[in-house]
């Protein structure tokens, strides 16, 4: 099966009113394809207080019953002791001048060999191409 690293940027998707974001159907179809068993979706657990961070300021009546959903779906993400994890998200910061949080998406899909998906044009732009990035709008 393969691993796809969604990060806040389309996690949000999955969660906020339809037609509020911009690409929430290949978002969606990324759900598809989590129910049709033909990817495995694996997130670092920081993924958890940015979704977090918005809904309570944006959605405060709903953030309660929406993180808890995706908990259930998600998990609580990734050890932060993986040393190649690490290593790799260290790797990509310091290359690429990107943060340390949004590396440590991509970092995650790399040491699985799987691909990370975001809707972050300024963090795509700054790695250039990278088989184990890719854009939402992409997303088939």
């Amino acid at each position: 099966m393969n691993v796809l690293v969604a990060d806040a940027s389309v996690i949000l998707k999955w969660i906020l009113p339809p037609g509020s974001e911009d690409y929430q159907q290949q978002a969606w179809a990324i759900i598809d394809a989590v129910g049709d068993r033909r990817v495995e979706i694996k997130v670092p657990s920081l993924w958890f207080f940015e979704v977090g961070n918005l809904l309570a300021r944006r959605y405060p009546a709903q953030a309660e019953q929406q993180l808890g959903d995706l908990l259930v779906a998600l998990g609580p993400g990734e050890s932060l002791s993986a040393p190649d994890w690490q290593r790799q998200i260290l790797a990509l910061t310091t290359r690429h001048r990107v943060t340390f949080y949004d590396a440590a998406y991509h970092a995650l899909a790399i040491v699985n060999e799987g691909i990370f998906v975001t809707a972050d044009e300024k963090y795509l732009k700054a790695v250039g191409d990278d088989k184990h990035a890719m854009h939402l709008k992409d997303w088939r």
